[in-house]
C-alpha cells in the first residue's frame, strides 16, 4: 500500500522527494515568462519610436526565438556533458548579459543593437528552457509529468502578466527603456551566483533505466516524436504571434490606446493563461492530459475565428477565451512529445526547443499580411491555421 501511494505521489520517485528542487527550478519559470512579457510591448514601441512597419518589428521576436533554433542544441550538449545546474547558470548569465546590454544601447539608440541585445537574451532562456523544462518531468512519478511541467509553467505564466503590465507602464509614458532590462539584468545574475552553490540532485539515471525497461516493452514511434515537434512548432508560432500584435489589433480594431492595451494583455489576457495553467495541471490528475490539449485547442480555434470576423468587446472576449485554451498546450505538447523519446531525453529536450523557432516565423508572417491588407485581424489566419493542427495532433494520438 504504502509502494502504490509513493509511486503515485506527485514528487516522490523511487524512494526519494524531489519537491525542493522542484520548487527551485520552477522559479527560473517566471524569469523567461516575464522576459517573453515585455517583448510584446517591445513590438509596438519599437513601431513608435523608430517609425518601422509592423513587418520590421517583428524583427524583434525574430531575435529571441531565433536563438531558440541556434542555441538549442549546444544547450543541451551543456547539460549532457555538465548536468542541469550548468545549463542553468549559463542560461541565467547570457540573459543578465543581454539585458545589460539594453544601457548602452539606449545610448546608441540603433534598432539593430536592440535586437542582437534580444538575440544574446534569447540564447540564455533557450539555456533555461532546455535545462528546466525536462526537468520537471524528471522530478517524480513518470505519469504526472504532464502535471509536474504545468504547475511549473504556471509560474511562467505569472511572468507573462507581469511582463507586458510593467513594459505597458513604463514604455508607454516615455521611460528609457534600460530601466527594466537593467533591473532585471541584475537580479538575474544575482540568482545565477546563487545557484551556482546549490547543489541540484540529477535522478535521470533512475529514470532513464526505468525508460529503458518499458521500451523493452514498447516501441519508441520516431513519428509520434517527430509529429510533437511539429506541433510545437506551430503552437509557439501561434502564441507568439497573438501576443505580438494584440495591442496592434487592439489600438487598431477596437480602438483604445495602447498603455490600456498592454494592461488588458496582462491582467485579461495572460491572467487567463495563468489560470489554465493552474486548472489544467490539476484537471490533469483525473483527465488524460490529450482529451485536456484537444478541448483546449479547439476552444483556442473558436475564439481565433471570432478575433477575425468580429471586432469591439466580442473580439476582446474572444481573446479571453483564446488565451484560456492557449494555457495548458506547450508544456502538454512538450511533455507528449518527451514520452515518445525513451532514454534520449536531453537530446530530444534540445530538439523540441528548437522548434520554438516557430515564434521567429510567425510574427513576420502575420506582420507582412497586415502591411499588404491594412488590417490585422485577417494576420490572424495564421494562429487559426496553427490550433487547427494541434487539435489534430490531439485527437490523434495515441496513448
Amino acid at each position: 500500500m504504502n509502494t502504490n501511494q509513493e509511486k503515485k505521489s506527485m514528487f516522490r520517485y523511487q524512494g526519494h522527494n524531489y519537491l525542493i528542487p522542484f520548487l527551485l527550478i520552477s522559479s527560473l519559470f517566471f524569469m523567461w515568462g516575464f522576459a517573453h512579457g515585455i517583448l510584446e510591448v517591445l513590438n509596438p514601441h519599437f513601431q513608435e519610436s523608430f517609425l518601422i512597419s509592423k513587418t520590421m518589428s517583428a524583427l524583434t521576436q525574430a531575435a529571441v526565438y531565433g536563438a531558440y533554433f541556434l542555441m538549442a542544441l549546444p544547450a543541451g550538449w551543456i547539460i549532457r556533458k555538465w548536468g542541469y545546474r550548468r545549463g542553468v547558470i549559463t542560461g541565467l548569465v547570457l540573459f543578465g548579459i543581454g539585458s545589460l546590454m539594453f544601457i548602452p544601447g539606449s545610448h546608441i539608440n540603433s534598432f539593430y543593437f536592440f535586437v542582437f541585445s534580444l538575440f544574446i537574451l534569447g540564447c540564455g532562456l533557450t539555456c533555461l528552457e532546455t535545462s528546466a523544462n525536462p526537468y520537471t518531468t524528471v522530478l517524480g512519478d513518470p505519469d504526472k509529468a504532464e502535471s509536474r511541467i504545468n504547475l511549473s509553467q504556471s509560474l511562467n505564466g505569472i511572468g507573462w502578466i507581469v511582463g507586458p503590465l510593467v513594459g505597458g507602464q513604463l514604455l508607454f509614458t516615455g521611460v528609457d527603456i534600460s530601466i527594466p532590462y537593467t533591473v532585471v539584468g541584475i537580479f538575474v545574475l544575482a540568482v545565477a551566483f546563487v545557484f551556482s552553490f546549490i547543489k541540484l540532485p540529477d535522478p535521470r539515471r533512475a529514470y532513464e533505466a526505468d525508460a529503458q525497461q518499458k521500451t523493452a516493452e514498447v516501441e519508441i514511434s520516431t513519428l509520434a516524436f517527430a509529429m510533437g515537434m511539429i506541433t510545437l512548432f506551430l503552437y509557439v508560432a501561434a502564441q507568439t504571434g497573438v501576443n505580438s500584435f494584440f495591442i496592434n489589433y487592439a489600438t487598431e480594431t477596437i480602438h483604445i490606446p495602447s498603455k490600456t492595451a498592454s494592461t488588458l494583455l496582462a491582467f485579461g489576457g495572460m491572467g487567463l493563461f495563468f489560470a489554465g495553467r493552474v486548472l489544467g495541471g490539476i484537471m490533469m490528475n483525473y483527465i488524460r492530459p490529450r482529451f485536456v490539449l484537444l478541448a483546449c485547442s479547439i476552444l483556442a480555434f473558436v475564439a481565433t475565428t471570432i478575433v477575425i470576423n468580429c471586432s469591439g468587446n466580442i473580439s476582446l472576449a474572444a481573446f479571453c477565451g483564446l488565451y484560456l485554451g492557449e494555457s495548458i498546450m506547450f508544456p502538454t505538447i512538450f511533455s507528449l512529445a518527451l514520452r515518445d523519446a525513451g532514454t534520449k531525453t536531453k537530446l530530444a529536450s534540445s530538439l523540441l526547443i528548437m522548434t520554438i523557432v516557430g515564434g521567429a516565423v510567425a510574427p513576420v508572417l502575420m506582420g507582412y499580411i497586415a502591411d499588404k491588407t491594412q488590417d490585422m485581424a485577417i494576420a490572424f489566419v495564421i494562429p487559426l491555421i496553427c490550433y487547427a493542427v494541434i487539435a489534430i495532433y490531439a485527437a490523434t494520438r495515441r496513448k
